[in-house]
């Protein structure tokens, strides 16, 4: 099966958006999919704002981003826009990290208003990184996901529903992805 970069771009240690992206990344792993994460949180703050291409912390995500088939991308929702955490990673990429890959972009957030920062906001840059196929994103309202200390993420049936049906598009698309190239 495909290898799957779970990327989340939330800076907060207690992240609904991380515990969704490992909830997700649990139903991945079952279909076959080899499932790397990664906390865009975890990165050296000062390599990611004083752009430093060549840490070795950026340089390894870099390379996760080019061994992988599939990317999934989560972000907090903030002044209806991806986090600026993401974006930091995102700028540091080269321009065509996302060539040939299948992407899945979701977002949490706390109110409805933030629902098109998907559409609007992130999948553009995705685009513009050459990604082959952005299959529908999802937008997850905050109160549909519950955290409890110990306990697995418990999420909204009807929420649960529509990840069910992205996460179904993003797996049948990873098992027919075209092969693309850049040239340079």
């Amino acid at each position: 099966m495909a290898t799957v970069l779970s990327v989340s771009g939330s800076p907060s240690a207690t992240s609904r958006t991380a515990r969704l992206l490992r909830h997700l990344d649990a139903r991945l792993a079952d279909e076959g999919h080899r499932v790397v994460p990664l906390d865009v949180r975890t990165l050296p703050a000062e390599a990611l704002l004083g752009a430093d291409f060549g840490h070795p912390a950026i340089v390894e995500a870099t390379e996760l981003f080019a061994r992988a088939d599939g990317i999934v991308i989560g972000t907090p929702v903030y002044k209806a826009a991806y986090s600026g955490l993401l974006k930091s990673l995102l700028d540091l990429l080269p321009q065509y990290a996302l060539t040939g890959k299948t992407v899945l972009p979701l977002a949490t957030g706390g109110s409805t208003a933030h629902v098109l920062a998907i559409d609007y906001a992130l999948r553009p840059v995705l685009q513009s990184m050459g990604a082959a196929h952005i299959v529908q994103g999802w937008f997850v309202l905050d109160r549909h996901l519950t955290v409890r200390e110990g306990a697995p993420l418990a999420v909204d049936p009807a929420a649960q529903e529509g990840l069910d049906h992205v996460l179904d598009q993003f797996s049948g698309a990873l098992g027919h992805r075209p092969l693309l190239s850049v040239a340079s």
